[in-house]
């Protein structure tokens, strides 16, 4: 049995680590599954539960066994899962990619905060316009325009090579299950 000090301390961790405790923090989090659709599973989707039949038939063969179909079929969904997540990067890159003059998400927030302080004081035809504001009307070269889009895409990027290398390992021991079953299977 742990000690006293332990199990304060584990208590403590466990409290810590509880997820938002505020209405608007719990629904953030609730939305963070919908944000790129990337954690709906294939089979919740018709097209995709499809799809992922027809490439577990293929995987399996003709004939093949109910076991062999079923590991083949966790092939097929973590192989589907993988191009959806490519997908999803490729087109995210190829429409921020696309725009000429991008500004940053907090750029324009603070632009547009900005804009709407100014609207409530009568003095703001001699106000200077902020240094950091200054940048969304001066276009960038397509140096830094290509490094505005990287940093502001930076986390979300990180988060679908997040959902790529599970999908990569999911697909890495399915495929190592099918290979066991088909070789037990001949033997």
């Amino acid at each position: 049995m742990a000690s006293p000090k332990k199990l304060a301390a584990n208590r403590a961790n466990a409290s810590a680590g509880t997820g938002p405790r505020t209405v608007v923090g719990r629904a953030r989090s609730a939305r963070n599954a919908r944000r790129h659709g990337l954690n709906i599973p294939v089979l919740s989707d018709r097209w995709l539960s499809a799809e992922a039949e027809t490439l577990a038939q293929e995987i399996a063969g003709l004939n093949a066994e109910p076991e062999i179909l079923h590991l083949a079929r966790r092939i097929a969904e973590a192989q589907i899962d993988l191009v959806r997540v490519r997908r999803r990067r490729q087109d995210l890159l190829s429409d921020s990619l696309s725009i000429n003059r991008y500004v940053p998400q907090k750029l324009l927030t603070k632009g547009l905060k900005f804009v709407l302080d100014m609207e409530s004081k009568p003095e703001r035809e001699s106000m200077p316009i902020p240094s950091h504001l200054l940048s969304i009307l001066s276009p960038p070269g397509p140096a830094k325009n290509f490094l505005l889009i990287m940093s502001d895409l930076a986390q979300e990027l990180a988060v679908i090579d997040r959902y790529e290398r599970r999908a990569l390992s999911r697909r890495k021991f399915a495929i190592r299950a099918f290979d066991l079953a088909r070789h037990n299977a001949a033997s």
